[in-house]
């Protein structure tokens, strides 16, 4: 059993914003493969078979600094191993169209990230680091990751979350060192 958690905020207003890529690809993968989310666990979860295994989708709807709630009452609930979880994030220091797979290490100042790590009470954590840039020096990062992607980035998103499927699916099937080697660039 496999969990993808794709990090963001819930509301219309943050639907299509930086800080909500995580979502853009959990709502990806569940569309792909006609999944269904319902409310669980302090979030929204789809349940179906992927690359042969039972996956579970989690957008958790705590707001981005509590997600760790909603990630441990389901890692509780189904007694998972923090090895069968992946965390989607995004990441102000990748820019945009860049793919990080790690399976450990600090937050990097994520607060969604760290509301899982605390609950978890680990650093270890497969995390899917997926990069939004940094914002112009005159903005605010916390305005900057809540605004929506500009018009001409709308293609190198799509692209970027195109590449992050391909590199879940590699993730789900255990071929880690392959996803990395093909999507970190």
């Amino acid at each position: 059993m496999k969990v993808i958690i794709g990090l963001g905020n819930p509301g219309a207003q943050y639907a299509e914003t930086r800080h909500n890529i995580g979502f853009l690809l959990v709502d990806l993968l569940a569309e792909v493969h006609k999944l269904q989310f319902r409310s669980k666990f302090q979030g929204l979860l789809a349940e179906g078979n992927i690359e042969g295994e039972r996956l579970f989708l989690l957008k958790p709807q705590t707001f981005m600094n509590l997600s760790g709630r909603s990630v441990s009452e389901l890692s509780r609930f189904y007694k998972l191993s923090q090895e069968d979880l992946l965390v989607v994030q995004d990441d102000m220091d990748l820019p945009l169209g860049k793919i990080r797979l790690r399976d450990h290490g600090s937050s990097g100042g994520h607060n969604g990230i760290k509301s899982i790590q605390f609950e978890l009470g680990s650093e270890r954590l497969w995390r899917l680091k997926l990069g939004v840039g940094r914002p112009p020096k005159e903005w605010d990062p916390a305005r900057y990751v809540l605004s929506p992607f500009a018009e001409d980035e709308t293609k190198l998103l799509d692209d970027v979350l195109g590449r992050a499927e391909k590199a879940v699916y590699l993730w789900i099937k255990g071929e880690y060192e392959r996803a990395m080697n093909l999507y970190h660039r």
